[in-house]
């Protein structure tokens, strides 16, 4: 005989049960709900970043990260030890050569890459490390020696190429010097100066705002190309906003990092966005002749070296030239 209950004894009563079930339904349902949300967001942002992409041309995502990574790097190198920031600025020079000779190289020319990296780290590092005219010596030398290396070259191809692209194979070796590591060598110059390392920083900075600038306000607003047949996504509302970023910026780094009077930074900071736009529309024009997007793919969301650094080479000239106005001859606020 059973007692009253032994039957359901073991076992949640069946109200229970059912709250139980119940439960993990409404747990599946919202966990199914949040997936899909979480679908649609990123599916979302996606979108987004496809637009931006299209109309930008980079991957602004990626971008924005190895350039913070970048940027911190070069901060550091420079606030702390003067000789790690040409170190740095040595690695990203060569590998700024290799990928320009390389595209060079795919689009016919002739110009040999081990010369060019070679002649290229002697300029920079002749520049930090002697006399201003050993520099002009190590950038002579350094022609001299890719022009020979070529013709040394040119005696064991087996091809016979015209006399005519012979001697633009020579001038272009000679350009790539003249480009790279001998405007690079003015940033080295000027962060080798007494407090040369806050008027290299704050160059670096207005250039990188002017490109920010440029890129914002080009991508919220622009209509009107500026050189539709050198860089068609370059507009003059970008320009303008551009401009905007530069007084700004240039006005706080003049008063709080350089410690100029304020017009100091604005002039600065315009010069900088002309010799910046210079810099952008000249290696647009070279990727043009040379039929490519980007110098490489090595940065992701950014292209190349050369992708990067083409606002800020022309820039360093005109830098070192500020700090000598306005930094040497003691001017305070």
């Amino acid at each position: 005989m059973t007692e009253p209950g032994d039957e359901t004894r073991g076992r949640a009563p069946r109200s229970k049960r059912v709250s139980r079930d119940e439960l993990q339904a409404q747990l599946r349902a919202r966990r199914a709900e949040l997936e899909r949300q979480v679908r649609s967001t990123r599916a979302q942002i996606d979108q987004v970043n496809e637009r931006i992409e299209a109309r930008a041309g980079r991957n602004l995502l990626l971008a924005t990260v190895f350039g913070l990574a970048l940027g911190l790097i070069m901060i550091a190198s420079l606030i702390f030890v003067k000789a790690i920031f040409v170190v740095f600025c040595g690695v990203v020079m060569a590998f700024t050569i290799f990928e320009l000779v390389r595209a060079l190289r795919e689009s016919g020319r002739r110009i040999d890459i081990i010369p060019a990296v070679i002649s290229g780290v002697t300029i920079l590092a002749v520049s930090f490390l002697a006399e201003p005219a050993w520099r002009w010596i190590a950038l002579a030398g350094a022609m001299v020696f890719v022009v020979l290396w070529r013709l040394v070259a040119r005696l064991f191809e087996a091809d016979k190429r015209s006399a005519r692209n012979v001697l633009r194979d020579l001038v272009t070796g000679i350009l790539v010097q003249l480009y790279v590591p001998f405007l690079a060598s003015f940033a080295v110059i000027l962060v080798a100066q007494p407090e040369g390392q806050w008027w290299t920083l704050a160059f670096l900075i207005l250039v990188i705002s002017v490109d920010i600038g440029a890129y914002a306000s080009g991508l919220s607003f622009g209509k009107h190309p500026m050189a539709p047949k050198i860089s068609p996504k370059k507009t003059w509302e970008g320009f303008a906003g551009a401009g905007v970023a530069a007084v700004v910026v240039g006005t706080v780094l003049a008063i709080f990092m350089l410690h100029v009077p304020w017009w100091v930074g604005v002039i600065f900071g315009l010069a900088l966005l002309g010799t910046a736009t210079l810099g952008d529309l000249t290696e647009s024009l070279i990727k043009r002749d040379i039929g490519i997007k980007d110098i490489s793919s090595w940065l992701p969301g950014h292209g190349g070296f050369l992708d990067r650094i083409d606002s800020m080479l022309p820039s360093a000239p005109l830098a070192l030239l500020m700090y000598t106005l306005f930094s040497a001859t003691g001017i305070t606020a």
